[in-house]
């Protein structure tokens, strides 16, 4: 049942709740920041290739996002804490599958049901929080706890992900998510009340398909025409997805119950929020996808060492997600949100300028200030499409908002690891010498894990010259894709601040 007292203050049983909700924010966060520490390790045992590996990375955030919009929709009608328990037990099924994944493809259909799991507990979390906390005040601060959370677990993640790395294979590392299901499956019941839309009108599967197909068609777009480039394939599911977008739209407008209220968009704050979402999780997905393979391949840091170093900016996001709601007492919550993103971009800028030789201060430097813009704009941005529906109908907002960050995540590994791949690939085909062996020369050029892996077998100096050509070829994808980013935030900064620029604390 709904709640309708907006004035209610939170009881502490209630925050007991949050920490409830919490706890799937960590695993998701665990999952993505242990699979970036466990990078080198899989491509070690399954020998999966470049494009293999792209795929195992961002499957999860494919499927996910393709699927937020209904399990959003789906969360108002039977209940959030209903679809966040059955998410728990399809996530820890994946999970295990994961852990004992013995070939690319297998750890691929893993990775995808995990997406799958994912997609039924991301809109619920947020959603029950809009719910639980009606004051304003005391939801910019359980949503900046829950943002703190995320960075929480991609703070413990490579720590745990480190130690098990350290003494075990890889896949032990997917072992974590499994007991922590298990708390969220026992605990929410107790702590966290059910809510759903008491009057969610007739179910429409012609727009869940509408919703999916188009979601789906969109992504494949994005990652196909980012490996292969514009051809038939691209050019088709392009024209598909936007039909099937547009469809969906048109059928959310005239619905008498529509899965989401697409009339939200006509909201600045609403549109400018979802593509914040998109932006801070594009940047943080691309940082992530190069800083474990720069601490492990190239620094030659151990998986716990790394681990430990990566606490930095982890931290940081936390600080950022903690510090929002204070600041915004006293400045614009549209000022904040654009200052996020330009903290962003100078994290960006530092990355770009990172070598072999800078160690560890720059790199660290640049990711701290990059995580602590992404905290602060995380938090706000949540809050403003969090209170731009109605009570019931957060479910489906939140679920927008996950999807445009989902998405993000996505089309930031899918774009940022192709520029930094192509990048490497070139420089390899121009390093290796002609006549070297398929055997060496086929791996070196797929990935530096590659390289550096058969480099050990070669006698002195070539081991150490291909791997200093390899390590050479690695940061110059990353320089360019730190770049391209640092741009691309320096300009949303400006726009968000345009468009936010009377945004203030929300009352509703």
């Amino acid at each position: 049942m709904s709640q309708t007292a907006t004035d209610q203050r939170a009881t502490g049983k209630d925050w007991l709740g949050l920490a409830v909700l919490v706890v799937p924010i960590l695993v998701v966060s665990m999952d993505m920041s242990v699979l970036y520490l466990a990078l080198p390790f899989m491509t070690a045992d399954l020998e999966p290739t470049g494009n293999q590996t792209l795929w195992i990375l961002d499957i999860y955030g494919f499927l996910l996002a393709g699927l937020l919009i209904t399990m959003g929709s789906l969360g108002d009608r039977i209940g959030r804490r209903t679809l966040l328990m059955i998410g728990a037990v399809v996530f820890g099924i994946a999970s295990l599958a994961a852990t004992f994944s013995t070939s690319p493809e297998m750890l691929l259909a893993a990775r995808a049901l995990l997406g799958i799991g994912g997609a039924t507990i991301a809109p619920s979390t947020l959603s029950l929080i809009r719910n639980m906390f009606h004051d304003p005040t005391q939801r910019k601060e359980a949503i900046g706890l829950w943002t703190a959370g995320f960075a929480g677990g991609a703070a413990v993640g490579p720590v745990i992900g480190g130690v098990l790395l350290e003494h075990f294979w890889w896949g032990s590392v997917f072992l974590i998510n499994i007991p922590i299901m298990v708390v969220l499956f026992v605990a929410a019941p107790l702590l966290v009340p059910e809510f759903k839309d008491t009057d969610p009108g007739k179910f429409d599967p012609i727009s869940v398909v509408l919703a999916i197909s188009s979601m789906l068609s969109i992504v494949f777009t994005i990652k196909h025409g980012a490996q292969e480039g514009i051809d038939v394939a691209t050019v088709t599911t392009a024209l598909a997805g936007l039909t099937l977008g547009a469809m969906f739209v048109i059928r959310q407008r005239k619905a008498a119950n529509p899965l989401i209220d697409v009339t939200l968009f006509a909201e600045r704050a609403f549109s400018a929020a979802v593509v914040v979402q998109f932006l801070v999780i594009f940047a943080m997905t691309g940082f992530s996808l190069f800083a474990s393979q720069y601490l492990q391949l190239v620094v030659g840091l151990g998986p716990l060492e790394a681990g430990l170093w990566l606490l930095v900016p982890a931290v940081a996001a936390a600080a950022g997600a903690v510090l929002a709601p204070t600041l915004s007492k006293v400045i614009r919550t549209g000022t904040i949100i654009a200052g996020g993103l330009l903290f962003i971009a100078i994290g960006c800028t530092a990355m770009a300028f990172v070598s072999a030789d800078s160690g560890l201060p720059l790199l660290l430097t640049g990711m701290a200030v990059l995580t602590f813009g992404i905290g602060a704009a995380s938090t706000l941005n949540s809050d403003i499409v969090l209170t731009a529906a109605a009570p019931e109908k957060a479910g489906a907002a939140s679920a927008l908002s996950e999807t445009g960050a989902e998405l993000g995540g996505a089309v930031g590994i899918a774009i940022l690891g192709t520029i930094g791949s192509t990048v490497y690939r070139h420089r390899m085909d121009d390093a290796i010498p002609a006549g070297t062996p398929a055997e060496i020369a086929d791996p070196a050029r797929e990935t530096i894990g590659g390289a550096i892996a058969v480099a050990d077998y070669l006698p002195e100096p070539f081991s150490s010259q291909l791997t200093a050509v390899a390590n050479s070829s690695f940061i110059d994808g990353f320089n360019l894709a730190s770049g391209a980013s640092a741009g691309l935030m320096a300009v949303s900064a400006v726009t968000v601040f345009v468009l936010l620029r009377r945004q203030t604390a929300s009352a509703r």
